[in-house]
């Protein structure tokens, strides 16, 4: 899943980031509001993590503006603000959740697993290609009831690639959903990865499909 970390604090962004990243997540880390509003307006992560005081334009402006457009991503509110009425304007607002620093980042990972699981619901919660399933809440990829271990970025890779149900996908968005937006990696790591992802999917059926310069595609095999 990919992540937008809207948080000025450059040292609990970080802290934030590593946790996620951890968890096999892509995260796009942003300090400032103004930033923030226009990264949002094209970006196509999953969820937003969003601090309520920044620089620039505050939190509950930016949210405002993502319901307004009927952007239906799930946002988590972080705020040093305890008043209770402070969180009902923070909910009125249209936020999925809300989190008082300080916290703890178990509770942080806890609140965005819930809301992974609220936003699977509302799609397919378990895709499937040949013998495969992919369970998207839970980032579980099963053969014929058995669990497959994948390295985290392969599945990660693997996840992007089942949800654009059949659509090719470009090696540069890959390396957005894997590493996050901008992250100084090379595409070339990107196929390596496919290459080792290639290898474990083979003897199910499926394959990742290339075209030179449009990209890569899963495919079902039958009969093998």
């Amino acid at each position: 899943m990919r992540i937008t970390l809207v948080e000025d604090n450059i040292g609990l962004s970080k802290g934030i980031a590593y946790r996620l990243q951890d968890e096999g997540h892509a995260v796009d880390i942003l300090h400032n509001g103004t930033d923030a509003a226009e990264f949002l307006a094209t970006d196509t992560s999953d969820l937003i993590i969003l601090d309520i005081n920044l620089p620039g334009k505050d939190g509950l402006e930016i949210l405002r503006e993502l319901r307004a457009r009927d952007d239906p991503r799930p946002v988590v509110l972080l705020t040093a603000r305890a008043e209770i009425k402070d969180r009902v304007i923070g909910l009125d607002a249209g936020a999925d959740d809300y989190l008082i620093k300080p916290f703890e980042m178990d509770e942080l990972e806890a609140r965005v697993r819930a809301l992974s699981r609220r936003r699977a619901d509302k799609s397919r919660h378990v895709r499937n290609i040949g013998p495969l399933q992919f369970d998207v809440a839970a980032r579980q990829l099963t053969a014929e009831d058995t669990a497959l271990d994948i390295p985290r970025r392969e599945l990660s890779i693997f996840e992007c690639l089942i949800l654009a149900d059949g659509r090719r996908i470009t090696k540069s968005a890959l390396l957005d959903h894997v590493y996050g937006t901008g992250a100084d990696v090379e595409e070339r790591v990107i196929e390596v990865y496919v290459s080792r992802l290639r290898s474990r999917l083979k003897p199910h059926g499926v394959e990742i499909k290339s075209a030179r310069g449009l990209g890569y595609q899963l495919q079902h095999t039958p009969g093998r």
